[in-house]
């Protein structure tokens, strides 16, 4: 839903091929970018720029510079198998490295190119044509130096594992032979390898480049930046959200060993000091006086009432009108009604947000961050430095987790890293660092919602209406996204997953992820005004809409008498996405089989990010009449499987994330104040509470779509509708430990 959205908001209406060609025919032409100069040989130490997408060094290695960030769903591998493929390179040589600065080369395809973002599970689909053509572009560069080198035709000139070989013996690796590469023509038109030769794409055993750098704690995060000089600083947020500054006294707080300073930037304060420790110390010292006036203080349980008393009554929007849904289930034959709620949920990512900013003797600025919009916050931090962007360099990290958080808007923590480096004259490097309290207090959060469901179905057990009225707080209402995903009042994040076409935009994807054919449905959503910051999360919208979906169909399945799978399959076009893992889903786990005693199943179907998703799950019954989640059955539909191994494992992370996030996670107001600050009161699941997990792909030969999170959505219902099969208790509540605690 998000890359269509955002298509429509960069008003793109060129193709992504188009896109690719356009934007990389600059300074060089076709998909091959920017020449090498002798200021960026000097910079890069001696590693040829050979295009805006790949660099080969000396040593062999190729360097891909990937329009992505890596937040661990191993996006830049999955770029580096594009190259790779098409240039014949090895995968042991191969590297990736964050671009930034260049939206014309590095925006988001699938948004149209205007800007450079990271988001929507849009990163391989992106990537899927510049990528390849850069490779192949490349390949025949090496080919046509290898040629002029050796006085032979190109045609003889063979490439294979990043050796470049010719009948007669001769043979260069491929850094032999970049220079001269470099200084050919660019080629007009690259042909790309048909799928029956693909050695890398969809390989099942390539493995992933950062897999030993990360398990022996040498791969570096923003946390880890050290650079000469450099000062730590620690935020001092409002206690309330809409708080605002109204004095500090911070003598104190000087007076301790270490600490430098502390100054007022536009979100709060911020201690700065020699080391984290000192920053830490100084920040207890400080004393501030804060006008909540106009902030929020309502607590979570007097939200939930709101949005309970709002869902009785008729939606202030309508996303979605077919038929009268309403006079269908008037004339009924039996009729089911049901409410759910969903807390606030913190991002909790495992390294809490940081930046890392210095000014440079030229003036330049430079920041390290997990930028996941670049364009964004190189423009904000610009503004704020009082510079032009030109001289703003984004230094793109690998971070230690997102899912969402980092894609924020208004680039708060770049803005807090800046502001305090210019309140100190930019003296030194700032590395502005958050503890996990600030994380998950001052935040940003899923938006909390109610559902109100309502279905009527016929004598046959045909579903004749359908009603879903969603309560919840906008994301990008008040954003400049707002132009772009909110129309006629509805947030379209609101929504997806829950209608299955997108009010009158057909050629938008939309909310038009609900694959179940109703004789006539409405939904309507209204919109709330909290002063909670809310931001998507991971999977967005389909987080609460798949769940009250899945969990209510499962409901009209059994007021009807039928099996929920053979209901489901009722719904859907069979030759469709949505039947072909529903059945590979059901079919691997046994559905329909004897189970062990004590044992139940449940299932579940989402689409999200244009990837289909069905998982079975089976639990096991405690004597107490708890309950673990033994085995979860998976089947994927994500067109060509680019990296298989790696599509599992976000399979499985996906899993274990939402299935943390539906039995434990919440965010919860008390007067307005948060009180989950950490992992000892938000919970998340527990290695020994991670079932094992079997993931099927289905073989494909369409583009590839995203797969960091779409194995979110399905897996709560379908936990929930094994607990009603073990128990006939629907669990509409989440998480599932507020219930079994009230």
């Amino acid at each position: 839903m998000l890359a269509k959205m955002m298509t429509r908001l960069a008003n793109a209406t060129q193709s992504r091929r188009s896109f690719m060609i356009g934007s990389a025919a600059v300074a060089g032409g076709l998909a091959v970018g920017f020449r090498s100069t002798e200021a960026a040989s000097a910079a890069t130490g001696g590693v040829t720029p050979f295009n805006a997408y790949v660099r080969i060094a000396p040593d062999n290695s190729v360097t891909v510079i990937a329009a992505h960030m890596d937040m661990g769903q191993g996006i830049y591998d999955a770029i580096a198998t594009l190259v790779a493929e098409e240039l014949d390179a090895d995968w042991s040589q191969m590297k990736a490295i964050g671009g930034a600065g260049n939206p014309k080369l590095y925006g988001n395809a699938a948004w149209g190119g205007a800007i450079q973002g990271t988001g929507g599970s849009t990163g391989t689909t992106s990537s899927w044509e510049r990528y390849r053509i850069a490779g192949a572009a490349a390949r025949q560069m090496l080919v046509a130096a290898a040629a002029a080198e050796w006085r032979v035709p190109a045609s003889e000139i063979r490439i294979a594992k990043g050796l470049i070989s010719h009948a007669s013996g001769r043979s260069a690796g491929f850094g032999e032979l970049a220079a001269k590469a470099d200084a050919l023509s660019a080629p007009a038109n690259v042909a790309l390898k048909d799928p029956k030769d693909w050695v890398l794409i969809g390989n099942d055993k390539l493995r992933r480049l950062d897999s030993m750098a990360k398990s022996s704690g040498k791969m570096d995060y923003t946390i880890d930046v050290k650079l000469p000089g450099m000062l730590t600083a620690v935020p001092i947020h409002p206690p309330l959200f809409g708080a605002t500054l109204t004095s500090f006294d911070a003598s104190k707080a000087k007076a301790l060993k270490g600490v430098v300073d502390v100054v007022q930037h536009p979100r709060g304060l911020a201690v700065v000091a020699v080391d984290m420790w000192s920053a830490l110390k100084g920040r207890e010292a400080v004393t501030a006086v804060w006008d909540d006036s106009k902030a929020e203080k309502r607590s979570s349980a007097d939200l939930a009432r709101e949005y309970r008393e709002l869902a009785l009554k008729p939606g202030l929007a309508t996303a979605r009108n077919d038929g009268n849904a309403e006079a269908a289930m008037a004339g009924a034959a039996r009729t089911i009604e049901a409410t759910f709620e969903f807390p606030y949920i913190a991002h909790a990512a495992l390294e809490p947000l940081n930046a890392v900013v210095r000014r440079n003797a030229d003036g330049t600025i430079e920041i390290w961050g997990g930028h996941q919009m670049p364009d964004i916050y190189q423009g904000t931090a610009a503004a704020i430095a009082g510079v032009p962007p030109s001289q703003v360099t984004m230094h793109v990290m690998k971070t230690g987790g997102s899912f969402g958080r980092r894609a924020v808007i208004d680039a708060d923590v770049i803005v807090e890293a800046v502001a305090v480096a210019k309140a100190i004259d930019f003296r030194a490097p700032v590395k502005m660092q958050w503890t996990r309290e600030d994380d998950m207090r001052a935040g940003r959060y899923r938006p909390a919602y109610v559902h109100r469901l309502k279905a009527g179905v016929d004598k046959d057990g045909r579903i004749v209406g359908w009603y879903n009225h969603i309560v919840g707080q906008s994301i990008v209402a008040g954003t400049p996204f707002a132009a772009g995903l909110v129309k006629n009042g509805v947030d379209m994040t609101s929504v997806e997953g829950a209608n299955n076409l997108p009010f009158d935009m057909t050629s938008v994807e939309g909310a038009n992820n609900l694959p179940y054919r109703f004789a006539a449905q409405k939904v309507d959503l209204t919109t709330t005004q909290t002063g909670v910051p809310v931001l998507w999360w991971r999977a967005v919208g389909s987080t609460h809409t798949a769940y009250a979906v899945e969990v209510f169909l499962d409901e009209v399945a059994a007021l009807t008498g039928k099996d929920p799978y053979e209901y489901r399959m009722s719904l859907l076009d069979p030759a469709s996405k949505h039947a072909r893992v529903l059945k590979l889903a059901a079919e691997k786990a046994g559905w329909g089989s004897a189970l062990p005693a004590g044992r139940f199943r449940g299932i579940a179907l989402a689409e999200s990010f244009e990837t289909e998703v069905a998982q079975v799950v089976e639990i096991a019954m405690r004597p107490d009449g708890s309950f673990k989640v033994e085995r979860v059955v998976c089947a994927v539909h994500c067109g060509v499987a680019v990296n298989p191994d790696n599509i599992r494992a976000q399979m499985e992370g996906g899993i274990g994330f939402g299935l943390g996030a539906v039995m434990k996670s919440q965010t919860t107001l008390d007067k307005g104040r948060v009180v989950e600050t950490n992992f000892d009161s938000h919970e998340v699941l527990r290695f020994d509470e991670m079932p094992v997990v079997e993931v099927h792909i289905v073989p494909s030969t369409d583009a590839p779509t995203g797969v960091g999170e779409p194995g979110v959505p399905p897996i709560g219902p379908a936990v929930a509708n094994a607990v009603f099969a073990a128990t006939k208790r629907r669990l509409h509540v989440l998480p599932f430990a507020r219930v079994e605690n009230a």
